[in-house]
């Protein structure tokens, strides 16, 4: 949790975490609208405000620590995680794993949507009922489209959106509903 969800869990302001961390008002707004890093700040700083949070320092700092990885290289992790455990242990993995909903709480729409649509795609192809706890988030989906990078690349390069029509028909049907278009999951290398 980021230091504004921290605020808002707690239901406290940040005029009241600053007296009650003597960190000045001025240094934690600007940590709050991301003018001032959270890294960049001393170690005192940092301790201060943890502790008027009842939060360790390491988690504080652990959201701005995170590195978002390439939505491309995302989708090929997955695919490649399918293969290596093979269709139930992924099943079984990325339901225990609770990344769907992890991922959704941090806005990460579209990582959320892809492993959710593999889940049930994977579930179709088995012949497994759909994991109902995920119900409400089947109801979203992306504003827009979402193409591969290689569906994009040859629409450009030839400058026709057919190749995007085409790619959009020939999609999987469970990446589809969330506006993801994703034809080919099993052969990776």
């Amino acid at each position: 949790m980021n230091i504004n969800e921290l605020l808002k869990s707690k239901e406290m302001t940040k005029y009241r975490l600053s007296k009650q961390s003597r960190v000045p008002y001025a240094t934690l707004s600007d940590i709050c609208t991301g003018k001032t890093e959270l890294t960049k700040c001393s170690a005192e700083t940092v301790y201060r405000l943890a502790n008027a949070l009842h939060v360790s320092m390491e988690e504080l700092i652990e959201p701005c620590l995170e590195v978002r990885p390439a939505f491309e290289l995302f989708k090929s992790n997955v695919c490649h995680r399918l293969k290596e455990l093979g269709d139930i242990d992924f099943l079984i993995e990325s339901l225990s794993q609770n990344k769907i909903d992890e991922y959704y709480e941090k806005k990460w729409y579209p990582e959320s949507f892809y492993l959710l649509a593999m889940v049930d795609y994977v579930s179709r192809a088995n012949d497994i009922p759909l994991c109902d706890r995920y119900n409400e988030l089947r109801k979203s989906k992306l504003e827009t489209v979402l193409f591969p990078a290689s569906v994009l690349s040859m629409a450009y390069a030839t400058d026709n959106n057919q190749v995007k029509q085409e790619a959009m028909q020939n999609a999987i049907p469970e990446f589809m509903r969330f506006n993801i278009v994703e034809s080919e999951v099993r052969n990776v290398n």
